[in-house]
C-alpha cells in the first residue's frame, strides 16, 4: 500500500493555516506554527501560488488564501442540496426580518455555515461562510441539537466518563452546563424553534428553526442574529414576530426538500 506524501501533507497544513488567519500570516508566522524551516515552506507557498491557491499581499508579504482555493470551497458549498434549496428563502428571510441570515449544518460537534446573507443595510459586514460555530452558544447549534442525537458539542463528545462537563464560555451570559443547555432543548422541542442572548457575542442575539428533509430527518437550521434591541422585546424575551419569519423561512425551505406535512 503506497504511503502518504509529505509535501502534500505540508502543503494541506499550510492550507489550513492560512484557512484560520482573516488578515493573513507572513512566512516566519507559518514557519514558525508548523516547525518547518523557512525555505521548505516558501517553496510550497511558491507552489501554491502557482496554481492559484495561495495569494501574497504585495505590500505586506503576508500570505492568504487564493481564489481558486476560494472557489473550491465554493463549489462544495454549491453542490449542497439544502444551501440551494434555501438561496431565495433565505434573502426572503433577511428581506423581511431586517437582520443577516444564517444556514447552518452539523459538522464534527459544532455548526458549519453553509450560507449568509448579509443584513439589508450599508454596515460594513463580514461573510461567515466556512465558519465553524460552537453548538451549544447559538441558536443554529441549539436547534441542531435539540432535534439531530448526533450532535452533542465537543466536549462532551471527548469526555468518556459521565462526570459533569463545562462547557466553553464565550460571555458571562454562555450557558455552561450541560444539564442547564439539555432543559432549554427540551424548550425548543416543544416550541419548534429556538433562541439565545448574548451567549456567543455580547449584544447579539439570534433565532432559528429547524429545517428537514424528505424523511423528516433535520438536515440543517436556519436562523437570523442580530442586536439585542431589535430582536429582543422589552420583557426580554425574543421578538415573536421576528420568530415567525423564522419558522416560516424553515417551513418553506423543508417543503422545497420534500418534507411533510409542512
Amino acid at each position: 500500500m503506497p504511503g502518504r506524501i509529505q509535501s502534500i501533507e505540508r502543503a494541506a497544513a499550510i492550507l489550513r493555516l492560512l484557512a484560520s488567519g482573516a488578515r493573513g500570516l507572513s512566512l516566519a508566522e507559518i514557519s514558525r506554527s508548523l516547525e518547518l524551516p523557512k525555505g521548505t515552506v516558501l517553496g510550497i507557498l511558491r507552489t501554491l501560488q502557482h496554481v492559484g491557491f495561495v495569494e501574497q499581499d504585495p505590500e505586506s508579504g503576508r500570505y492568504r488564501l487564493g481564489g481558486g482555493m476560494l472557489s473550491l470551497g465554493t463549489r462544495y458549498l454549491d453542490g449542497n442540496e439544502l444551501r440551494t434549496r434555501a438561496l431565495n428563502w433565505a434573502d426572503t428571510l433577511a428581506s423581511r426580518s431586517g437582520e443577516s441570515v444564517r444556514i447552518g449544518t452539523l459538522h464534527k460537534h459544532q455548526v458549519l455555515v453553509v450560507h449568509h446573507v448579509f443584513r439589508p443595510d450599508s454596515t460594513r459586514q463580514t461573510l461567515d461562510v466556512g465558519t465553524l460555530l460552537p453548538l451549544h452558544a447559538t441558536a443554529l447549534g441549539k436547534v441542531l441539537m435539540a432535534f439531530d442525537p448526533l450532535a452533542v458539542p465537543e466536549e462532551v463528545s471527548s469526555v468518556e466518563t459521565d462526570a459533569p462537563v463545562e462547557l466553553t464560555s464565550f460571555t458571562r451570559h454562555t450557558v455552561t452546563s450541560m444539564a442547564a443547555v439539555e432543559r432549554q432543548l427540551d424548550g425548543i422541542r416543544e416550541n419548534g424553534w429556538g433562541w439565545e442572548a448574548e451567549e456567543l457575542v455580547d449584544g447579539e442575539v439570534s433565532i432559528a428553526a429547524p429545517i428537514r428533509d424528505r424523511r423528516g430527518v433535520t438536515v440543517g437550521a436556519i436562523g437570523v442574529r442580530g442586536a439585542v434591541e431589535r430582536l429582543r422585546d422589552a420583557s426580554g424575551n425574543p421578538d415573536m414576530e421576528q420568530v415567525s419569519y423564522v419558522r416560516d423561512a424553515a417551513r418553506a425551505v423543508s417543503r422545497d426538500l420534500g418534507a411533510t406535512p409542512y
